[in-house]
């Protein structure tokens, strides 16, 4: 945070420099933007709560310690700080009408949604991984993918997004912020920020683009291969039983897989097709955040039967526990 105020302060020459934002919501639909609120408010909830359920049962239930549920619990963890990272805020802007936010806490904000973003990407890309040695090299799969490995992928893709995004910020907090501050925006976008600059922000369009495609495109490009190969293997096996096993796991991973990076790709070029703020892209940026969150658990925990059975256990357990209390 110092850092960024140092910024501001330094890129300060003899201007008048605007000191916090206005983050004034959906645009265009300002009166009753409001009843938003509530299914965006059960929409964080439910992420919330899903994605606990999911970590608790994970630690929980022997059976699920493995390398494929490791995976899941991270992205998990990584799906309640995308959702934590921008809902709060915006539902205060809703019902509080907090709509003032200050440059380091937008720059934050900035960060925090490109490294989650980031991480859930890097996650795919491991659970691509792990399915692939699974189904391609199953006799090897228990030396490959090994614990040691999953935290050392989890360690490289904390480093990995928390170090690739830093000049997303620094780029943003370097621009000139000298008369206009209301962001037609509900969160700190990089985009709709660096529109409001007074001096020239396509090096931080290009910034964005070029580390959005380096990181997620190389992701993308990885899974994909991944995806490929095990086609190719499960195409090979002679027995349907065993490729439509192999199949139905990946098939929950490519729901969510073509549903997130989709997304990525409309928003970018929406933003870049349109430097005013109409309300589809800026809708689309919102629920890229909040819809994975929510939409992740629910795959996988009706496509999972270990996950459901984990699932009953706990329940089963928190019951006899509290029928023990009484």
């Amino acid at each position: 945070m110092h850092h960024m105020s140092a910024f501001l302060k330094g890129s300060n020459n003899s201007k008048l420099q605007v000191s916090e934002f206005i983050l004034l919501g959906f645009p265009g639909i300002h009166s009753w933007q409001h009843w938003l609120s509530l299914p965006l408010a059960i929409l964080y909830v439910s992420a919330i709560g899903a994605n606990t359920l999911i970590i608790v049962t994970i630690c929980q239930d022997p059976a699920l310690q493995q390398p494929m549920y490791y995976f899941l619990g991270i992205l998990s963890v990584v799906d309640i700080g995308l959702a934590t990272t921008i809902m709060p805020k915006i539902l205060a802007i809703f019902w509080f009408d907090a709509k003032i936010i200050s440059l380091p806490e937008c720059f934050a904000q900035i960060y925090a949604i490109h490294c989650f973003l980031g991480m859930e990407s890097g996650t795919f890309l491991c659970m691509a991984f792990d399915r692939y040695i699974a189904i391609c090299h199953p006799l090897r799969y228990t030396s490959i993918v090994t614990n040691g490995l999953i935290l050392k992928a989890t360690v490289f893709m904390v480093l990995r997004n928390g170090l690739f995004v830093i000049p997303v910020p620094v780029l943003a907090a370097q621009r000139n912020y000298c008369s206009r501050n209301e962001i037609e925006h509900c969160l700190c976008s990089n985009l709709g920020v660096t529109s409001l600059a007074c001096d020239d922000r396509r090096p931080n369009s290009i910034c964005q683009l070029i580390l959005a495609w380096l990181g997620m495109g190389s992701d993308l490009g990885l899974i994909i291969l991944s995806y490929t190969l095990i086609l190719r293997s499960v195409l090979k096996l002679n027995s349907a039983e065993a490729a439509s096993k192999a199949l139905s796991t990946c098939s929950s991973h490519l729901i969510l897989i073509l549903f997130f990076y989709t997304v990525v790709v409309v928003v970018s070029v929406t933003h870049l097709a349109e430097p005013k703020a109409p309300l589809i892209p800026v809708l689309l940026n919102v629920l890229h955040n909040i819809i994975p969150p929510s939409l992740n658990p629910m795959v996988y925990a009706l496509r999972t039967k270990e996950l459901r059975t984990g699932f009953q256990k706990v329940f089963r357990l928190s019951l006899e526990k509290k029928t023990r209390h009484q």
